[in-house]
């Protein structure tokens, strides 16, 4: 079980993260469409998703994850980002925190190590729907769907 203080450490740093992650957007040629956002609209995204990530990891309701992220997916779809920088956005916030999380917590037991392992589980977990999710509410708002109504299911042949 992930413990709190886990969480409570991330969010407590949820500043910081930003700030690293921000910089790490405006810079990547992967995320161009960021680069022409204002530094406080960008800070304010990236801040909400580290803040709220506590809620998100230990509550670990599918159902919320993809109402929030299939809105983010819309709304970036209305501001004209390729669903490819939304999608690179999003793995950069993740590949930040993993290495944030790496880097600065002190493992020196079995039961830390685990309690790291866990964490670095449930975030791959929480931002692979996170991508999903997006890019679901993305194509539905290219696609002319409402909120509520499914994308068709092709397959290719």
């Amino acid at each position: 079980m992930l413990s709190g203080r886990v969480i409570r450490i991330i969010e407590s740093r949820a500043e910081e993260l930003t700030r690293g992650v921000v910089k790490k957007l405006q810079s990547s040629p992967q995320t161009r469409s960021y680069h022409e956002l204002s530094p406080e609209d960008l800070h304010h995204r990236v801040f909400e998703v580290y803040h709220d990530l506590g809620g998100w990891l230990l509550k670990n309701t599918d159902h919320a994850i993809r109402g929030r992220y299939n809105e983010l997916g819309e709304q970036r779809f209305n501001e004209g980002i390729p669903i490819a920088e939304v999608l690179w956005a999003l793995i950069l916030t993740r590949d930040y925190l993993r290495d944030y999380v790496a880097t600065s917590m002190l493992v020196d037991s079995t039961l830390e190590l685990y309690r790291e392992q866990e964490l670095n589980r449930l975030i791959g977990r929480f931002f692979d729907r996170a991508v999903c999710y997006a890019a679901e509410g993305y194509e539905r708002k290219a696609s002319g769907l409402r909120e509520g109504e499914d994308l068709p299911v092709t397959f290719a042949r």
